[in-house]
């Protein structure tokens, strides 16, 4: 198809809505005239080059060999017949999670931007999660995993498996507002450049409260959402640059995810996203935050308070020696090891309670994988593209 042609196309297709994507040929896309069609005409065309650069590349990261998923009855995937790929690939990892998902899936039907694909990636499911979607939306691509993967590498296979030239990752336990996949494309085709878009994600079960309006990184090296527990009283409707989006519900450039290899599997699950974004940093991409992309988010319900507070002491440590700078290690490592005793010292003082026990079990795994994490620190210095004082404007 030509330039012109392609152009005719995407014009003629503004406007409208169809729901959750399904026959190619009607596929439609609604935004807003603030978006400009030059723009994301442009960005649609190149997710041709993408692809066939990634499959130049040969990464071994991005090889998922078809043995690695379970084979799904033959079915006619309408939104792979398409002429261009989709702009974006909606990614729903999950584990069991099939009380989340009517909440979920009826929400992504009723997106007034309908440019995408929404695959389930299942993580081995036994509660009837991959027999709900494949009986209640044909359309989505069902992705299961042979054996359980994690998180972290979950997200990896099926980003592979996207055609998307944005992935979007989004949390089983979440329920988008319908505007949300809108807003995303808007702040994208407005900020072509920026590597991830965060969303703006209140609680699900009390509305006008913040989980995250973009995440930040202290110098101390811990990671804190920005207006957590706050009421949204328009405080943080502006958008804004922030140091890394919530992997529960942002966009990522498929280019740079693929350039950075994806999510560290190390680290199996929560901080991957601050990580990730740590390293798009280094190499000198923007993070921004669209405060008009609503998640709401129910908390806790996609993983429990053991395993978030074993992981995140964990891989809190592990963020900090794979990515902060020398000359920034140096200078906030008071504050660093301070952070960290006064982790260890709260636990202690809890130590009767599980969650406490496995925030110290993650701290001293956290330490033992340290030599590990050095191999990786090397390589992700080694291409830095920024100077030190570019990653401490950015800190808190």
């Amino acid at each position: 198809m030509s330039e012109n042609e392609t152009k005719k196309q995407s014009k003629a297709t503004l406007g409208a809505h169809n729901g959750m994507p399904g026959n190619a040929k009607n596929r439609i896309r609604s935004v807003d005239e603030a978006i400009d069609d030059e723009a994301y005409i442009e960005l649609r065309s190149d997710n041709r080059l993408v692809m066939r650069h990634a499959i130049a590349l040969n990464l071994d990261a991005f090889k998922a060999a078809t043995d690695d998923f379970e084979l799904r009855p033959e079915k006619n995937y309408p939104a792979l017949q398409a002429v261009l790929p989709p702009f974006l690939s909606v990614i729903v990892p999950n584990l069991n999670g099939k009380q989340h998902l009517p909440d979920l899936f009826a929400a992504l039907a009723g997106q007034t931007f309908t440019d995408y694909e929404v695959i389930l990636a299942d993580d081995g499911s036994t509660d009837g999660s991959v027999e709900f979607i494949e009986a209640n939306y044909p359309d989505v691509r069902v992705l299961v995993n042979r054996r359980p993967l994690g998180f972290v590498a979950n997200c990896n296979a099926a980003a592979d498996a996207a055609t998307g030239r944005i992935l979007v990752l989004l949390n089983n336990d979440t329920e988008p507002d319908p505007a949300w996949l809108e807003k995303l494309a808007l702040a994208i085709c407005a900020h072509p450049d920026a590597a991830i878009v965060a969303s703006k994600m209140r609680l699900f079960d009390q509305r006008d409260t913040l989980h995250t309006a973009g995440d930040m990184l202290g110098a101390d090296g811990i990671p804190r959402n920005r207006g957590v527990w706050e009421a949204d009283t328009g405080q943080f409707d502006a958008l804004t640059t922030v140091f890394s989006g919530c992997g529960g519900g942002s966009a990522y450039r498929r280019d740079v995810w693929q350039s950075l290899g994806g999510f560290d599997p190390d680290f199996w699950m929560y901080v991957e996203d601050v990580d990730f974004a740590f390293r798009a940093r280094l190499q000198g991409h923007e993070v921004i935050y669209a405060p008009d992309a609503v998640v709401y988010h129910k908390i806790g319900g996609s993983g429990g308070d053991t395993l978030a507070s074993y992981y995140v002491g964990r891989n809190t440590i592990w963020n900090i020696v794979k990515n902060m700078p020398g000359g920034l290690l140096i200078k906030h490592l008071p504050a660093i090891l301070a952070a960290q005793v006064k982790i260890a010292a709260d636990a202690l003082a809890n130590i009767q309670g599980e969650a406490a026990q496995a925030r110290l079990r993650g701290q001293l795994d956290g330490l033992l994988g340290i030599p590990k994490m050095l191999g990786k620190r090397q390589q992700i210095q080694n291409r830095r593209q920024v100077n030190d004082s570019a990653i401490e404007r950015l800190l808190m």
